[in-house]
């Protein structure tokens, strides 16, 4: 389970605090979804939990042990709002094999196929592919380092309706074995499929799972 207590952060070009005593609770076995509008800090809030920020006050846990930056880093696979803008290697091959000393050719078609990337050669250019597939090739890289928390930032945006459907029948799959946080400002596009819902404004969490009100009434954070 990962755990945050408490969190707060202020970077120090801000005047305020990006998140104020953040708590949330997110075990493996269905996708937690926090939404916001653009600016509101979701992307902050993913950057801390994977280590890349350090909180000013608080504590992040997995499985009731406190964890430093680095051991975040470890634990966590985070995915971009554009991966393709951050895609290092040369082609497919190349951008799998990254940060792997030795990588083992059927584990590479093992999460290739379970990201809906069988038979894509590891010769193509990873700019050629279309923006399903670069997130499916973003996913790839992740799951590769066997992450036990996958942090996915915006994954739906400026995709078409149909691929939107299968990114997130694909997040829903991947979230069975491992705790998956996915923030948006589209929130209606995971109705049905996340079981945790918060709502990040002003730098607060609010947990809605309970609430009755639908996730449509989400929608007002657009």
């Amino acid at each position: 389970m990962l755990e945050l207590r408490g969190i707060r952060y202020q970077p120090a070009t801000a005047s305020s605090p990006v998140l104020r005593e953040v708590d949330l609770q997110l075990a493996p076995g269905a996708i937690g979804l926090v939404a916001g509008r653009s600016g509101g800090g979701k992307t902050t809030l993913l950057e801390v939990i994977s280590g890349l920020a350090e909180p000013d006050r608080g504590s992040i846990h997995w499985n009731g042990d406190p964890l430093s930056s680095r051991q975040r880093r470890w634990l966590c696979g985070l995915v971009f709002q554009f991966p393709e803008r951050h895609f290092l290697g040369l082609t497919v091959g190349q951008e799998l094999r990254l940060g792997h000393r030795r990588l083992d050719q059927d584990k590479v078609a093992a999460v290739m196929e379970l990201v809906g990337l069988a038979g894509l050669s590891l010769q193509h250019l990873p700019e050629q592919l279309s923006g399903g597939q670069q997130r499916r090739l973003a996913l790839a890289v992740q799951l590769l380092r066997n992450p036990g928390v996958l942090l996915l930032d915006e994954p739906t945006a400026g995709l078409d309706w149909a691929v939107r459907d299968d990114i997130v029948a694909l997040l829903q799959a991947l979230a069975r074995d491992r705790a998956v946080l996915v923030v948006t400002h589209e929130p209606e596009l995971f109705q049905g499929a996340a079981a945790s819902r918060w709502r990040l404004q002003n730098g607060s969490l609010t947990d809605l799972s309970a609430e009755a009100t639908p996730p449509a009434a989400l929608l007002t954070m657009r």
